[in-house]
């Protein structure tokens, strides 16, 4: 008698690694992971420079449409659409050629129209996975034209779905607000547990590092921290390192050099995801002073390297930073509490240490990646009707 055949999941995302944020993040991920579970895993995305149009990535398989995306760190919305459109078209044809069971669509939009056209044109299932930006009222004034255009489209891309899901409660409450008839799921994003090595003692000489990974954009809140950090003309122990693009970098560099700062903050620009594991060993604590936050990967990624978080109590970071336990959180805006946080961890590098082991702690037990991998193995066969494959988990995957 043969083996049965093992299930076929399609994602779709617009970007994928080394291309792309969180979002990207979370389908290699997850992927990587289905593929150790006996599942065939294929994915959809963007084109950009040089990339192989069809790759492997450790059984994923990767095939890249061209989308006219110019750089890795950020999409225009023009980029985007041309995804979109360029995907609608090529999708139906390669979930018949990889015979897929049901689909993984990350981001309602732009990516979640395609998921719907698929289910109308083959009768392919799929599970949306919400990221962020891509949920009506997420930040706020910066995304209202978009998510007031979008508004209807994502409605009826998520009602077409068998699960929306999103990856923090706070994002799924906001979700829910958008479309009160419609059930949002919560499945936590996750860290590579086994790409960082995190300290074995405390920093007691010399600065203590703070580092900021992500978007340099105003959601992030990095003007509260370069307030919080110009009070702070009495302590000279520290340094920031900054690793992120965005549209602000210039304007948060000049800011950086008229608050007498430029000295002691470095810019390090876009970072392969590959250079980031490197990045976090070298630092003593994550900072992340964020207006609204889905649940970032970075600070995740931070938590796993034993790094402690002194950011915002928003939805996404108080589900995951215990105060006083795996970080400091501080009112929005609150520059004088963010000052006074980094005080107390400048000032005393043995609870700064006990704050990163709980914090790495917390991530192992909690947000792996294997954890949001298994909750969406279950959501995909559901949404097949076909049952869980029951391969073990015995190494890497080819």
């Amino acid at each position: 008698m043969s083996a049965p055949r093992p299930p076929s999941f399609l994602f779709l995302n617009y970007e994928y690694p080394p291309v792309g944020g969180g979002g990207g993040n979370a389908t290699q991920h997850i992927g990587r992971a289905l593929v150790k579970r006996g599942a065939k895993v294929t994915v959809l995305t963007a084109a950009q420079g040089s990339l192989p149009r069809r790759d492997n990535d450790r059984g994923v398989q990767v095939y890249r449409i061209w989308a006219a995306r110019r750089r890795q760190d950020r999409c225009s919305i023009p980029e985007m659409l041309m995804f979109m459109a360029h995907a609608l078209f090529i999708a139906p044809g390669l979930a018949r050629q990889v015979k897929a069971d049901s689909a993984l669509v990350f981001f309602g939009m732009p990516t979640g129209p395609i998921g719907w056209w698929l289910k109308k044109v083959t009768g392919l299932p799929y599970v949306v996975s919400l990221q962020g930006g891509d949920v009506p009222g997420f930040m706020g004034e910066e995304m209202a034209l978009y998510h007031r255009l979008s508004g209807p489209v994502i409605s009826q891309v998520w009602d077409s779905a068998h699960a929306t899901v999103a990856n923090s409660n706070g994002l799924a409450a906001l979700a829910q607000r958008h479309a009160p008839d419609i059930d949002i799921d919560m499945i936590p994003a996750g860290a590579d547990l086994d790409a960082v090595t995190p300290p074995t003692h405390p920093t007691l000489e010399g600065p203590l590092r703070l580092l900021f990974v992500g978007r340099l954009v105003n959601q992030k809140g990095l003007d509260v921290l370069f307030k919080a950090l110009a009070t702070m003309k009495d302590h000279t122990d520290w340094t920031l390192t900054i690793a992120g693009e965005g549209p602000l970098k210039d304007e948060l560099a000049l800011a950086s050099h008229k608050l007498g700062l430029s000295d002691r903050v470095v810019f390090r620009g876009w970072l392969e995801r590959d250079h980031l594991p490197a990045v976090y060993e070298q630092a003593d604590v994550f900072v992340l002073p964020s207006r609204d936050e889905g649940m970032p990967n970075a600070m995740l990624e931070a938590m796993a390297a034993g790094l402690p978080v002194i950011g915002s109590k928003v939805a996404g970071l108080d589900e995951v930073v215990i105060n006083d336990e795996t970080g400091l959180l501080v009112p929005v805006e609150d520059a004088d509490g963010l000052a006074h946080a980094l005080r107390t961890v400048i000032e005393d590098r043995d609870y700064t240490f006990k704050l990163g082991q709980a914090a790495r702690e917390r991530v192992v037990a909690q947000f792996g990646w294997t954890h949001a991998a298994d909750s969406y193995l279950t959501l995909l066969c559901e949404a097949a009707g076909i049952e869980e494959p029951t391969i073990a988990d015995d190494g890497d995957a080819p």
